[in-house]
């Protein structure tokens, strides 16, 4: 089920990015990182470009559900759900969950309600896919439209800790 929101302005529709819409979603990719870090080097878009055709066809409509809004003839948002399966525990039943990563929506497409429509699209979706739960790191900007969709603050029992491998 895919919701629809009305926009007075350009036309916007919702749906599930296919393999014909790989290029559009890596120049949304690259505008979210730009977006959230400020920048990136001409050798980390370089990276991305490379790398990231191929991630999307392996994994697009499989491990990677892309929630999109269309206008204009492109791309002007998308959430991206990373389909999980984990050992189950108490916790994931049946060891599945989703991760939200990248949702992004163009400067010019902002406060319409459009990244609250493909949030509430995911959430349906991982209800119908039998999803345990969707984990997300919310920026200050995304947090107000994720706590009002029904996401809660986690507490945490353990350290987020990171080792990187260079």
């Amino acid at each position: 089920m895919i919701l629809k929101a009305n926009n007075e302005k350009n036309e916007v529709t919702f749906d599930l990015a296919g393999i014909n819409d790989i290029e559009e979603l890596i120049r949304l990719r690259i505008l979210y990182m730009i977006d959230d870090f400020g920048s990136i080097t001409e050798d980390e878009e370089r990276c991305m470009r490379e790398q990231l055709p191929d991630y999307f066809r392996r994994k697009l409509g499989k491990e990677v559900v892309a929630f999109v809004a269309r206008a204009e003839g492109r791309l002007v948002a998308c959430a991206l759900l990373l389909v999980l399966e984990k050992p189950a525990n108490p916790f994931l039943p049946n060891g599945f969950e989703g991760d939200v990563v990248g949702v992004y929506t163009e400067e010019g497409y902002r406060n319409r309600g459009i990244c609250t429509t493909l949030m509430k699209n995911l959430v349906a979706y991982s209800k119908q896919h039998d999803l345990c739960r969707i984990e997300l790191m919310a920026t200050d900007d995304g947090y107000p439209i994720y706590k009002n969709i029904g996401f809660v603050d986690k507490a945490q029992k353990y350290r987020d800790m990171r080792f990187v491998i260079k």
